[in-house]
């Protein structure tokens, strides 16, 4: 049951994570965590951290298949991509840093509220044809390190933070989505290695295991997302934008929901 969860798990992460540009952590981390309380190797103390590195572990192989189905559309800015990603990767360690800070049970909390922010911002977002005055500020590597930092921290890709920011000023959402799943690389890779490290001497971790990496279940989940990011990012271009915002913006708030009641 926990390997069919699994791979369950990874087809509905890949889909989503093409379709909306969010890197999948956002079902992964409470999924995981679900999975892992019936797991007695898993330590209760540390369960929301290995949710998060795995989540990051498994992204970063996601984020490429999603990356390369939205560069064949030519809808990734690079421009945006390369100004943001020396801030992604000092926020990224950082918040792992956080993260292994944190008890569990406080870091669940924190997560389930910061989904429910973020729905209820998607849902307030400017138009999708916002004032053309409207443009992007000139030091985005400040704004790579609140996104990376904010991203490890939770276990997500950052399409969450990336995409409201990027249509904010004036990139329409299927671009901004494109560039969120770009830049979910360098978060994924940067909050892994970050997880890895600050995990690495933390004692009763499950065997199979790299810092706060649980590498099972990693191997079990990425497959169906490499199989099913790209179909999601085909549905991006053929789905209409109102009901991809009100897709988004919902599917956040009931994970939030669930995580804070739980």
């Amino acid at each position: 049951m926990e390997i069919f969860s699994l791979l369950l798990l990874g087809i509905i992460v890949g889909t989503l994570a093409g379709l909306l540009g969010v890197g999948g952590g956002i079902i992964i981390v409470p999924t995981l965590v679900w999975i892992f309380h019936s797991q007695p190797e898993i330590p209760n103390t540390s369960i929301m951290q290995i949710a998060i590195g795995t989540s990051l572990a498994t992204i970063s192989i996601t984020s490429v298949s999603s990356l390369i189905a939205h560069y064949r559309h030519g809808a990734v800015q690079w421009r945006i991509v390369w100004q943001l990603t020396p801030g992604i990767i000092i926020g990224a360690l950082f918040g792992a840093i956080i993260a292994d800070a944190l008890t569990s049970n406080t870091l669940q909390k924190i997560f389930a509220l910061f989904i429910i922010l973020v729905s209820v911002q998607f849902f307030l977002i400017a138009p999708v044809s916002p004032p053309s005055h409207r443009q992007l500020p000139k030091h985005l590597y400040l704004v790579g390190i609140f996104i990376g930092q904010i991203s490890a921290l939770f276990g997500i890709g950052g399409g969450s933070l990336t995409v409201p920011f990027l249509v904010w000023y004036n990139i329409s959402i299927r671009k901004a989505i494109a560039t969120a799943a770009a830049c979910g690389f360098p978060i994924a890779l940067f909050g892994t290695i970050g997880f890895i490290a600050t995990g690495w001497n933390t004692k009763g971790l499950p065997a199979w295991s790299s810092g706060y990496i649980y590498w099972p279940a990693f191997f079990a989940i990425t497959p169906m997302t490499l199989l099913f990011a790209q179909f999601g990012a085909k549905l991006t271009h053929n789905i209409p934008i109102n009901v991809l915002k009100k897709i988004f913006a919902i599917f956040l708030a009931v994970i939030g929901i669930k995580m804070l009641s739980a």
